[in-house]
Protein backbone atom coordinates (compact mmCIF):
# COMPACT_ATOMS: atom_id res chain seq x y z
CA UNK A 1 0.00 0.00 0.00
CA UNK A 2 1.15 3.27 -0.70
CA UNK A 3 1.57 6.03 1.93
CA UNK A 4 2.67 9.69 1.57
CA UNK A 5 5.25 10.84 3.92
CA UNK A 6 6.24 14.13 3.94
CA UNK A 7 10.23 14.69 2.84
CA UNK A 8 13.31 16.65 3.89
CA UNK A 9 13.92 18.03 0.60
CA UNK A 10 14.06 21.35 -0.22
CA UNK A 11 12.07 22.29 -2.89
CA UNK A 12 13.41 25.44 -3.40
CA UNK A 13 16.64 24.00 -4.16
CA UNK A 14 15.61 21.79 -7.33
CA UNK A 15 15.17 22.38 -11.06
CA UNK A 16 12.10 22.79 -12.15
CA UNK A 17 11.33 19.90 -14.07
CA UNK A 18 12.42 17.72 -11.45
CA UNK A 19 10.39 19.43 -8.74
CA UNK A 20 7.60 19.17 -10.75
CA UNK A 21 7.83 15.35 -11.27
CA UNK A 22 8.09 14.87 -7.41
CA UNK A 23 5.10 17.10 -6.83
CA UNK A 24 3.34 15.33 -9.45
CA UNK A 25 4.61 11.78 -7.72
CA UNK A 26 3.37 13.75 -4.66
CA UNK A 27 -0.37 13.90 -5.65
CA UNK A 28 -0.80 10.82 -7.26
CA UNK A 29 0.45 8.82 -4.02
CA UNK A 30 -2.18 11.43 -1.60
CA UNK A 31 -5.15 10.25 -3.86
CA UNK A 32 -7.40 7.95 -2.35
CA UNK A 33 -7.37 4.04 -3.24
CA UNK A 34 -8.55 0.58 -3.01
CA UNK A 35 -6.63 -2.22 -2.07
CA UNK A 36 -7.19 -6.21 -2.28
CA UNK A 37 -5.20 -8.83 0.00
CA UNK A 38 -6.32 -12.05 1.28
CA UNK A 39 -7.82 -11.62 5.19
CA UNK A 40 -8.00 -15.70 5.49
CA UNK A 41 -10.11 -18.72 4.57
CA UNK A 42 -13.19 -20.79 5.49
CA UNK A 43 -13.17 -24.34 6.73
CA UNK A 44 -14.26 -24.95 2.74
CA UNK A 45 -11.17 -23.50 2.05
CA UNK A 46 -13.36 -20.06 0.15
CA UNK A 47 -10.71 -17.51 0.22
CA UNK A 48 -11.82 -13.88 2.39
CA UNK A 49 -10.81 -10.95 0.84
CA UNK A 50 -9.47 -7.68 2.66
CA UNK A 51 -10.20 -4.21 1.10
CA UNK A 52 -8.76 -1.31 2.20
CA UNK A 53 -9.72 2.60 1.36
CA UNK A 54 -7.15 4.85 1.87
CA UNK A 55 -7.81 8.99 1.61
CA UNK A 56 -5.45 11.40 1.25
CA UNK A 57 -5.18 12.55 4.82
CA UNK A 58 -4.51 8.99 5.69
CA UNK A 59 -7.76 7.63 6.70
CA UNK A 60 -8.56 4.54 6.35
CA UNK A 61 -11.35 1.99 5.92
CA UNK A 62 -10.84 -2.04 6.13
CA UNK A 63 -13.85 -4.49 5.11
CA UNK A 64 -13.65 -8.04 4.87
CA UNK A 65 -15.81 -10.11 2.62
CA UNK A 66 -17.18 -12.22 5.75
CA UNK A 67 -20.13 -11.00 6.71
CA UNK A 68 -19.27 -7.80 4.57
CA UNK A 69 -18.06 -6.50 8.04
CA UNK A 70 -16.22 -3.35 8.45
CA UNK A 71 -12.94 -4.42 10.88
CA UNK A 72 -10.97 -1.21 10.83
CA UNK A 73 -11.29 2.95 10.66
CA UNK A 74 -7.99 4.52 11.63
CA UNK A 75 -8.73 7.97 12.53
CA UNK A 76 -6.06 10.64 14.00
CA UNK A 77 -6.47 12.28 17.28
CA UNK A 78 -5.61 15.50 17.55
CA UNK A 79 -1.87 14.66 18.28
CA UNK A 80 -1.91 13.25 14.80
CA UNK A 81 -1.44 9.76 16.38
CA UNK A 82 -3.71 6.97 13.95
CA UNK A 83 -6.11 4.28 15.86
CA UNK A 84 -8.70 1.84 14.88
CA UNK A 85 -11.74 3.16 16.50
CA UNK A 86 -13.97 0.68 15.76
CA UNK A 87 -14.29 -2.39 17.77
CA UNK A 88 -12.64 -5.26 15.95
CA UNK A 89 -10.90 -9.21 16.15
CA UNK A 90 -7.88 -10.16 15.43
CA UNK A 91 -8.27 -12.68 12.76
CA UNK A 92 -11.19 -14.31 10.73
CA UNK A 93 -10.76 -17.37 13.18
CA UNK A 94 -12.11 -15.47 15.84
CA UNK A 95 -14.98 -13.90 13.93
CA UNK A 96 -16.21 -17.43 13.01
CA UNK A 97 -16.41 -18.30 16.53
CA UNK A 98 -19.14 -15.38 17.08
CA UNK A 99 -18.90 -12.20 18.26
CA UNK A 100 -22.15 -9.40 19.25
CA UNK A 101 -21.83 -8.25 15.38
CA UNK A 102 -18.48 -6.33 15.19
CA UNK A 103 -19.06 -4.20 12.04
CA UNK A 104 -21.20 -6.45 11.01
CA UNK A 105 -23.70 -6.08 7.98
CA UNK A 106 -26.95 -6.83 9.36
CA UNK A 107 -30.04 -8.08 7.49
CA UNK A 108 -32.27 -8.98 5.81
CA UNK A 109 -34.33 -7.22 8.80
CA UNK A 110 -31.94 -5.21 11.20
CA UNK A 111 -33.32 -5.42 14.68
CA UNK A 112 -36.31 -7.28 16.09
CA UNK A 113 -39.72 -8.66 14.61
CA UNK A 114 -42.53 -9.38 17.17
CA UNK A 115 -43.76 -13.06 16.79
CA UNK A 116 -41.48 -13.76 14.31
CA UNK A 117 -44.02 -13.03 11.43
CA UNK A 118 -45.29 -10.59 9.39
CA UNK A 119 -48.10 -10.52 7.26
CA UNK A 120 -48.22 -8.69 3.05
CA UNK A 121 -50.94 -8.41 1.26
CA UNK A 122 -53.01 -10.71 3.62
CA UNK A 123 -50.29 -13.45 3.61
CA UNK A 124 -48.65 -14.33 6.95
CA UNK A 125 -44.98 -15.33 6.57
CA UNK A 126 -42.99 -17.34 9.59
CA UNK A 127 -39.46 -16.13 9.76
CA UNK A 128 -36.86 -18.23 12.13
CA UNK A 129 -37.57 -16.97 16.15
CA UNK A 130 -33.92 -16.65 17.23
CA UNK A 131 -34.39 -14.72 20.05
CA UNK A 132 -37.22 -16.40 22.44
CA UNK A 133 -40.55 -16.46 20.21
CA UNK A 134 -39.24 -13.37 18.45
CA UNK A 135 -36.83 -12.45 15.29
CA UNK A 136 -33.45 -10.25 15.58
CA UNK A 137 -31.32 -9.38 12.87
CA UNK A 138 -32.08 -11.42 10.07
CA UNK A 139 -31.96 -14.73 11.73
CA UNK A 140 -29.76 -18.21 12.59
CA UNK A 141 -27.48 -17.16 9.18
CA UNK A 142 -28.35 -13.44 9.08
CA UNK A 143 -25.69 -11.45 6.39
CA UNK A 144 -23.24 -11.21 9.15
CA UNK A 145 -22.36 -14.92 8.55
CA UNK A 146 -22.01 -15.38 4.85
CA UNK A 147 -19.58 -14.96 2.40
CA UNK A 148 -20.64 -11.51 0.17
CA UNK A 149 -18.51 -10.93 -3.11
CA UNK A 150 -16.53 -7.75 -3.88
CA UNK A 151 -15.42 -5.14 -6.48
CA UNK A 152 -13.63 -1.78 -6.53
CA UNK A 153 -16.55 0.75 -7.45
CA UNK A 154 -15.26 1.54 -11.15
CA UNK A 155 -16.37 5.01 -11.04
CA UNK A 156 -13.09 7.20 -10.87
CA UNK A 157 -15.24 9.58 -8.93
CA UNK A 158 -14.92 7.35 -6.06
CA UNK A 159 -12.91 5.61 -3.89
CA UNK A 160 -15.07 2.34 -2.73
CA UNK A 161 -16.10 -1.49 -2.66
CA UNK A 162 -19.15 -3.04 -3.99
CA UNK A 163 -20.08 -5.95 -1.18
CA UNK A 164 -22.88 -7.84 -3.50
CA UNK A 165 -25.47 -10.84 -2.04
CA UNK A 166 -28.38 -12.84 -3.40
CA UNK A 167 -29.87 -14.01 -0.78
CA UNK A 168 -32.28 -17.16 -2.18
CA UNK A 169 -36.30 -17.02 -1.92
CA UNK A 170 -37.54 -18.77 1.58
CA UNK A 171 -34.24 -17.24 3.56
CA UNK A 172 -34.99 -17.55 6.93
CA UNK A 173 -38.78 -17.26 6.20
CA UNK A 174 -38.38 -14.23 3.83
CA UNK A 175 -39.87 -14.38 0.70
CA UNK A 176 -38.48 -13.18 -2.56
CA UNK A 177 -35.15 -13.49 -3.94
CA UNK A 178 -33.27 -10.32 -2.88
CA UNK A 179 -30.28 -9.01 -4.71
CA UNK A 180 -28.21 -6.64 -2.21
CA UNK A 181 -25.75 -4.02 -2.53
CA UNK A 182 -23.81 -2.65 0.50
CA UNK A 183 -21.14 -0.22 -0.69
CA UNK A 184 -18.44 1.36 1.32
CA UNK A 185 -16.87 4.85 0.18
CA UNK A 186 -13.92 6.85 1.90
CA UNK A 187 -13.74 10.86 0.69
CA UNK A 188 -11.18 13.10 1.09
CA UNK A 189 -13.35 15.22 3.20
CA UNK A 190 -12.96 12.58 5.64
CA UNK A 191 -16.70 11.05 5.14
CA UNK A 192 -16.93 6.89 5.45
CA UNK A 193 -20.25 6.53 3.37
CA UNK A 194 -22.03 3.63 3.71
CA UNK A 195 -24.81 2.81 0.81
CA UNK A 196 -27.18 -0.12 0.99
CA UNK A 197 -29.13 -1.09 -2.44
CA UNK A 198 -31.24 -4.06 -2.81
CA UNK A 199 -34.30 -5.37 -5.46
CA UNK A 200 -36.65 -8.40 -4.96
CA UNK A 201 -38.75 -10.43 -7.03
CA UNK A 202 -41.73 -10.81 -4.45
CA UNK A 203 -42.93 -8.71 -2.53
CA UNK A 204 -40.62 -8.35 1.18
CA UNK A 205 -39.93 -6.66 4.17
CA UNK A 206 -36.22 -5.04 4.52
CA UNK A 207 -33.82 -3.02 6.54
CA UNK A 208 -30.56 -3.23 6.76
CA UNK A 209 -27.47 -1.54 8.67
CA UNK A 210 -24.68 -1.92 10.25
CA UNK A 211 -23.19 -2.80 13.68
CA UNK A 212 -20.48 -0.99 14.23
CA UNK A 213 -19.12 -0.05 17.49
CA UNK A 214 -17.30 2.91 17.86
CA UNK A 215 -14.88 4.18 20.63
CA UNK A 216 -13.38 7.37 19.59
CA UNK A 217 -10.35 7.37 22.01
CA UNK A 218 -9.32 3.91 20.69
CA UNK A 219 -10.99 -0.07 20.29
CA UNK A 220 -10.12 -1.26 23.55
CA UNK A 221 -8.88 2.28 25.36
CA UNK A 222 -11.22 1.83 28.09
CA UNK A 223 -15.26 2.74 28.43
CA UNK A 224 -17.41 5.55 26.65
CA UNK A 225 -18.99 6.77 29.38
CA UNK A 226 -17.06 9.83 29.06
CA UNK A 227 -17.85 10.69 25.24
CA UNK A 228 -19.99 13.49 24.17
CA UNK A 229 -23.36 12.55 22.70
CA UNK A 230 -25.74 14.56 20.96
CA UNK A 231 -28.72 12.87 19.30
CA UNK A 232 -30.92 14.81 17.34
CA UNK A 233 -34.17 13.33 18.20
CA UNK A 234 -37.10 14.19 20.20
CA UNK A 235 -39.18 10.49 20.82
CA UNK A 236 -37.69 7.39 20.96
CA UNK A 237 -40.00 4.08 20.60
CA UNK A 238 -41.41 2.57 23.81
CA UNK A 239 -41.24 -1.31 23.68
CA UNK A 240 -42.15 -4.35 25.68
CA UNK A 241 -40.57 -6.43 28.09
CA UNK A 242 -38.95 -8.39 25.19
CA UNK A 243 -37.83 -5.18 23.36
CA UNK A 244 -40.25 -5.00 21.21
CA UNK A 245 -41.66 -1.78 19.82
CA UNK A 246 -45.57 -0.96 20.63
CA UNK A 247 -46.34 1.31 18.20
CA UNK A 248 -46.09 4.27 20.98
CA UNK A 249 -43.58 7.74 20.69
CA UNK A 250 -42.53 8.88 23.80
CA UNK A 251 -41.23 12.35 24.62
CA UNK A 252 -37.04 12.05 25.33
CA UNK A 253 -37.58 15.86 27.15
CA UNK A 254 -36.80 15.40 30.85
CA UNK A 255 -36.04 12.22 30.67
CA UNK A 256 -32.72 10.12 30.73
CA UNK A 257 -33.28 9.46 27.18
CA UNK A 258 -32.55 13.29 26.37
CA UNK A 259 -29.64 13.89 24.02
CA UNK A 260 -30.68 16.79 22.12
CA UNK A 261 -28.18 19.10 23.95
CA UNK A 262 -24.47 17.47 24.03
CA UNK A 263 -24.48 14.93 27.42
CA UNK A 264 -22.08 12.18 28.22
CA UNK A 265 -22.81 9.07 27.50
CA UNK A 266 -22.74 7.95 31.06
CA UNK A 267 -24.43 11.00 33.03
CA UNK A 268 -28.05 9.46 33.72
CA UNK A 269 -27.34 5.78 32.19
CA UNK A 270 -28.26 4.71 36.09
CA UNK A 271 -31.16 6.05 35.13
CA UNK A 272 -32.19 3.52 32.57
CA UNK A 273 -33.83 0.44 32.51
CA UNK A 274 -30.87 -2.22 32.42
CA UNK A 275 -28.13 0.76 33.09
CA UNK A 276 -27.51 0.14 29.00
CA UNK A 277 -29.27 1.93 26.44
CA UNK A 278 -30.57 -0.09 23.71
CA UNK A 279 -33.72 2.26 22.33
CA UNK A 280 -34.51 3.42 19.03
CA UNK A 281 -34.65 7.21 18.28
CA UNK A 282 -36.99 8.69 15.70
CA UNK A 283 -34.81 10.60 13.14
CA UNK A 284 -35.64 14.04 12.62
CA UNK A 285 -36.43 14.53 8.83
CA UNK A 286 -37.30 18.06 7.39
CA UNK A 287 -39.35 18.35 4.91
CA UNK A 288 -37.75 17.87 0.87
CA UNK A 289 -34.20 16.58 2.70
CA UNK A 290 -33.55 12.66 2.56
CA UNK A 291 -30.17 12.70 4.63
CA UNK A 292 -30.58 14.06 7.76
CA UNK A 293 -27.49 14.94 10.33
CA UNK A 294 -28.71 12.47 13.71
CA UNK A 295 -25.72 12.79 16.08
CA UNK A 296 -22.50 14.00 16.83
CA UNK A 297 -20.20 12.07 19.26
CA UNK A 298 -16.88 13.76 20.50
CA UNK A 299 -13.91 12.43 23.12
CA UNK A 300 -12.71 14.94 24.84
CA UNK A 301 -9.31 13.24 25.22
CA UNK A 302 -8.32 12.25 21.85
CA UNK A 303 -10.05 15.13 19.84
CA UNK A 304 -11.85 13.25 17.79
CA UNK A 305 -15.43 13.90 16.39
CA UNK A 306 -17.98 11.79 14.33
CA UNK A 307 -21.09 13.26 12.82
CA UNK A 308 -23.36 10.87 11.57
CA UNK A 309 -26.22 11.38 9.02
CA UNK A 310 -28.68 9.10 7.28
CA UNK A 311 -31.98 8.54 5.38
CA UNK A 312 -33.18 6.11 7.81
CA UNK A 313 -36.36 6.63 10.14
CA UNK A 314 -34.76 5.70 12.97
CA UNK A 315 -31.28 5.30 15.36
CA UNK A 316 -30.88 2.58 17.35
CA UNK A 317 -28.72 3.94 20.21
CA UNK A 318 -26.74 0.92 22.08
CA UNK A 319 -24.24 1.18 25.13
CA UNK A 320 -22.92 -2.72 24.83
CA UNK A 321 -23.16 -3.31 28.30
CA UNK A 322 -22.59 -7.22 27.66
CA UNK A 323 -19.48 -7.05 26.51
CA UNK A 324 -16.71 -8.80 28.41
CA UNK A 325 -13.31 -10.10 28.18
CA UNK A 326 -14.52 -13.11 25.59
CA UNK A 327 -13.74 -10.73 23.29
CA UNK A 328 -10.24 -8.67 22.50
CA UNK A 329 -8.08 -7.54 19.79
CA UNK A 330 -4.32 -6.48 19.87
CA UNK A 331 -3.91 -8.18 23.08
CA UNK A 332 -6.44 -5.31 24.96
CA UNK A 333 -9.56 -7.13 26.05
CA UNK A 334 -13.08 -5.52 26.05
CA UNK A 335 -15.70 -4.84 29.07
CA UNK A 336 -18.92 -3.06 29.55
CA UNK A 337 -19.37 0.25 27.91
CA UNK A 338 -16.38 -0.26 25.52
CA UNK A 339 -18.41 0.64 22.18
CA UNK A 340 -21.44 2.74 21.52
CA UNK A 341 -23.79 1.46 18.20
CA UNK A 342 -26.14 4.10 16.25
CA UNK A 343 -27.85 1.37 14.17
CA UNK A 344 -29.47 3.57 11.38
CA UNK A 345 -32.50 1.85 10.15
CA UNK A 346 -36.25 1.49 9.80
CA UNK A 347 -38.35 0.76 12.76
CA UNK A 348 -37.96 -2.36 14.58
CA UNK A 349 -41.15 -4.33 14.35
CA UNK A 350 -42.23 -1.92 11.45
CA UNK A 351 -43.98 -4.78 9.65
CA UNK A 352 -46.22 -4.97 12.04
CA UNK A 353 -46.82 -2.04 13.36
CA UNK A 354 -49.35 -0.11 10.45
CA UNK A 355 -48.40 3.56 11.66
CA UNK A 356 -44.80 2.55 11.36
CA UNK A 357 -42.88 3.75 8.25
CA UNK A 358 -43.33 0.95 5.61
CA UNK A 359 -40.50 -1.48 5.24
CA UNK A 360 -42.35 -3.57 2.22
CA UNK A 361 -40.20 -3.75 -0.66
CA UNK A 362 -41.57 -5.25 -3.98
CA UNK A 363 -40.63 -6.00 -7.31
CA UNK A 364 -39.45 -3.52 -9.53
CA UNK A 365 -39.19 -1.10 -6.13
CA UNK A 366 -35.53 -0.13 -5.51
CA UNK A 367 -34.35 -0.13 -1.54
CA UNK A 368 -31.83 2.67 -1.12
CA UNK A 369 -30.38 3.81 2.14
CA UNK A 370 -27.40 6.20 2.48
CA UNK A 371 -25.65 6.75 6.18
CA UNK A 372 -22.47 8.94 6.16
CA UNK A 373 -20.33 8.94 9.56
CA UNK A 374 -17.63 12.32 8.74
CA UNK A 375 -14.54 12.35 11.00
CA UNK A 376 -12.93 15.28 12.39
CA UNK A 377 -10.39 16.86 14.92
CA UNK A 378 -11.42 19.61 17.74
CA UNK A 379 -7.93 21.03 18.92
Amino acid sequence: MVKYHKSSIHYSSLPLLLLVIIMSATYLHCEAEVNKSIYGSMPDGTQIELYTLDNAHGLEAKIITYGATLISVRTPDRQGNFDNITLHLDALGDYLKGHPLFGSTVGRFANRIGGAKFTIDGKTYPITPNTGKNHIHGGKYSFHKLVWKASPVADGSINGVDFTHISPDGTEGYPGTLKVTARYELTNDNKLILKYMAETDKPTVLTLTNHVYWNLGGAGSGDVLDHQLALYSDRYLAYDQDKIPTGEFLPVKNTAMDFTSSMTIGSRIDKVSGQNYDHCYVVRHKDGQALSHIATAHDKKSGRTMEVYTTQPGVQFYTAKHLSDRYKAGGKSYAPYHGFCLETQNFPNAPNIPDFPSSVLRPKEKYEHSTIYQFKIQK
